[in-house]
């Protein structure tokens, strides 16, 4: 399911740009919905902030505020770096300037309808199938991760600490608490490291360490060694 959030301040134009949205969830049998609907670009942020979102539709004029739908976006892409963003709009001069915030569709509302809006959502649901990005929640703030990018969680103290592609991010929380909702290629290697075999690039049992393709390392402690090392020889795209 697609978790679509609509932000215009124009009422009678957001209320025109839901039907046409879910006219074409029905027609083409798109399995998503529209769960925020608003004129408040406060409201919007806030929800994308405390929920899990996959597609932002935004207007570009705001009459009421100094932001406009780039200063949104640019917002939107502080707390979520992986959301699709479409604009639907009446301002050609911004086009450019859009996918500046990796905006997938830059559609004019002038020309909006069931078939234009219809070959967007075939091209962003192909651009989906094609991606096997999944998302966790990792504290009660909101935060999603992208598990693809997670190559290794530490405990260290009271907090966990995801090291990911290009960042870590650091939570109180324990291993505890999260190990059931962990996928089967996280594995436990050491009684502070959690690591995803996925994106395991070497291991080198003479120092019990173990390089991922973020060219960061963890250990493998004795007690779970066996059981590890049991686990990537199972997996056969490791061997």
């Amino acid at each position: 399911m697609l978790n679509f959030v609509l932000c215009d301040d124009e009422a009678n134009m957001l209320d025109k740009i839901s039907l046409l949205f879910e006219k074409v969830f029905i027609k083409d049998d798109i399995d998503a919905k529209i769960v925020l609907k608003t004129s408040d670009y406060k409201e919007l942020l806030s929800y994308v902030s405390n929920n899990l979102v996959n597609v932002v539709v935004l207007d570009i004029e705001f009459k009421n505020t100094n932001l406009n739908g780039l200063d949104i976006a640019n917002e939107i892409r502080k707390i979520n770096k992986t959301c699709y963003i479409i604009f639907i709009t009446s301002h050609f001069e911004y086009v450019m300037e859009a996918y500046d915030y990796k905006t997938f569709a830059y559609l004019f509302k002038s020309a909006l309808s069931v078939e234009t809006l219809s070959k967007t959502l075939a091209r962003l649901s192909e651009d989906i199938s094609g991606n096997t990005r999944k998302f966790i929640k990792i504290d009660n703030k909101g935060t999603f991760v992208d598990l693809n990018e997670i190559q290794f969680i530490e405990k260290n103290g009271m907090k966990l600490i995801y090291h990911t592609d290009n960042e870590l991010l650091e939570v109180y929380n324990s291993f505890s608490k999260i190990e059931n909702s962990l996928p089967s290629n996280f594995v436990r290697c050491h009684k502070s490291f959690i690591a995803n075999i996925n994106n395991i690039s070497s291991i080198s049992l003479a120092d019990g360490t173990i390089l991922f393709k973020n060219n960061e390392t963890c250990y493998i402690g004795p007690k779970y060694k066996d059981s590890f090392m049991e686990v990537i020889d199972y997996d056969t795209s490791l061997k």
